[in-house]
């Protein structure tokens, strides 16, 4: 009778427990296997996509990541719901853990936000010279969170890309020619003519000027001691530092030689003898 009753209730506990329990988690099993491909599928299939509509391979590998980590969490959550599991609780708490996160991570998920945008929309590109976030120099790197600028004298600067995206955005690269803008002082009493064909002769002579734009030498101000010309010549943007200091050299050596005087500020004193 023991025998019996002992086999029965095995039997019974078989039939209630085990053959339930395996079928959920084999139930359960396949779903995480099949959801763990079909995540990682469509996490690659939308990487593919990304790439050919020509998005910055860093954003891409990062969207790819995340996608694929989020749809793997929505497959645990079906797998644990096969067992039985009350996963309703889990997803509030996982709902509450993120918005706390997210509170804790206000500024870092800030330049995120700000980092993929400006891989999407690309104002500017490594190499360029920009001015953004209060810095000017070139970019050298660019990452989801920072940007990384090469001051003109090698100073490395990591500017968070919220600054960046929220503000100005001065890009000196982004055009193939610029604009040299230069002002020169001559005497009054000195004549204005001959002093402008001999900066035009200057900058247009220059080797790396462009004729078009054409380039432009006019009176911009009668001041306190001298008459000032604003001269604009165009170069290509490689050139456009070296355009402008050899300008700036030549046309002070071609107005002296052609006996043009470059006023600088002085003071005349007059002493009066008192009997």
């Amino acid at each position: 009778m023991l025998e019996q009753l002992s086999g029965d209730n095995i039997q019974g506990f078989i039939d209630a427990y085990l053959i339930p329990w395996g079928i959920s988690g084999a139930q359960a099993l396949i779903v995480f296997i099949v959801g763990k491909w079909l995540a990682k599928k469509l996490a690659t299939l939308s990487g593919k996509a990304m790439t050919r509509s020509k998005m910055d391979s860093m954003l891409v590998d990062f969207v790819e990541s995340i996608l694929y980590w989020l749809l793997l969490l929505i497959v645990v959550v079906a797998a644990l719901s096969q067992l039985g599991v009350d996963t309703t609780s889990m997803i509030a708490l996982l709902g509450a853990a993120g918005l706390a996160v997210g509170l804790a991570l206000k500024d870092t998920l800030s330049n995120f936000a700000a980092g993929v945008l400006l891989l999407i929309f690309r104002p500017f590109r490594v190499g360029d010279f920009i001015t953004a976030g209060g810095v000017s120099g070139t970019v050298e790197k660019m990452h989801i969170f920072t940007t990384t600028m090469l001051t003109p004298d090698n100073k490395e600067n990591i500017v968070p890309n919220s600054a960046i995206y929220g503000g100005v955005i001065t890009n000196f690269s982004a055009r193939d020619t610029r604009r040299v803008d230069m002002t020169f002082g001559i005497s009054y009493g000195d004549d204005i003519k001959k002093a402008k064909e001999v900066m035009m002769n200057v900058i247009t002579a220059h080797e790396k000027s462009l004729a078009d734009p054409a380039p432009m030498v006019a009176v911009s101000e009668l001041a306190d001691s001298s008459v000032n010309f604003t001269v604009r010549v165009w170069s290509k943007k490689e050139d456009y530092w070296t355009v402008f200091f050899d300008c700036q050299e030549q046309v002070k050596l071609a107005l002296e030689e052609a006996g043009i005087s470059i006023p600088f500020p002085q003071m005349d004193v007059h002493m009066e003898k008192v009997a």
